[in-house]
């Protein structure tokens, strides 16, 4: 008996024993799977970032390449879309019309040109000829003026040029010099606003002639039916706006043409009154 409870003890620790093994055994492996687990999806998360990281420029890219397509498509509808619309207005006062525009812009860019490269610093030039007669004389004065291009320079040439008959003759050389530079500063601007006049109403033209052949297929046809008369009158519309919008951006660089060449000029005549006062500054 007491043999059989000993064999008893010693199973019942030997299944103890074995189930502590057991146990943390298990636990064990259950730390490993975790940690394995773990390692797996921080792997995923980094290959699913980079992933992203390399679709993003090429989302980016596509995207793009797809507003550069749009804006070409753009661009091209409208080019296709005015040759249209100037097809269908009619070659005879449409193309009056263009040349209108090419003719005022070829005149309007080269007044700008001169009247920008007519613009100098009369202040400057003042001081430069005032400093020249004190130690120079007329002649470094005149020779100052001949290498500084503008309209003012030319006029204090004139001025200093006329100084030994006196200043009212040197005063009157300045005025009537001025005058010269004047009309040349205002030289073809005349033709841009002939342009902005004639643009609209060639224009107008059209559109009364359109009018008169929409009637007229109208009483051909004998039926007052709508395509007859939108044909005519659409044609009719085209040739006006297309006018109008020539006049307006002729007005704009005609409107900027006066004021620089009213600039210019009032800066002419302030020069040309101090040019008489240091003249008259000198003869005391």
């Amino acid at each position: 008996m007491n043999k059989t409870l000993i064999k008893m003890r010693k199973l019942l620790f030997a299944l103890s024993f074995v189930g502590m093994l057991m146990t943390q055994s298990l636990a064990y492996s259950s730390t490993i799977l975790n940690l394995t687990l773990q390692e797996t999806e921080q792997q995923e998360e980094t290959v699913s970032d980079e992933t992203l990281e390399e679709e993003a420029p090429v989302v980016e890219e596509t995207v793009f390449e797809e507003e550069e397509e749009e804006m070409d498509a753009a661009e091209a509808s409208f080019t296709q879309e005015l040759k249209k619309r100037f097809i269908e207005g009619g070659p005879g006062f449409m193309g009056i019309v263009l040349i209108c525009l090419i003719l005022g812009l070829a005149i309007a860019i080269e007044r700008i040109i001169y009247l920008n490269l007519a613009t100098t610093n009369s202040q400057k030039l003042t001081t430069g000829v005032e400093e020249a007669l004190s130690s120079g004389g007329v002649e470094a004065a005149k020779e100052l003026c001949r290498n500084t291009k503008g309209p003012v320079a030319s006029i204090f040439y004139q001025g200093l040029d006329r100084i030994n008959e006196g200043v009212e003759s040197a005063e009157k050389a300045v005025v009537a010099y001025g005058g010269v530079q004047m009309g040349q500063l205002e030289k073809n601007v005349s033709w841009i606003s002939l342009f902005i006049a004639l643009a609209p109403m060639l224009g107008f033209m059209g559109t009364v002639i359109g009018m008169i052949q929409a009637f007229d297929k109208i009483e051909a046809a004998g039926d007052m039916q709508p395509s007859l008369v939108a044909g005519g009158i659409k044609v009719a519309l085209l040739t006006t706006v297309f006018g109008l919008i020539v006049a307006i951006i002729l007005q704009v660089f005609y409107n900027y043409i006066i004021a620089k060449i009213d600039s210019i000029v009032n800066d002419m005549e302030d020069a040309s009154i101090n040019l008489i006062d240091i003249l008259v500054a000198q003869k005391k």
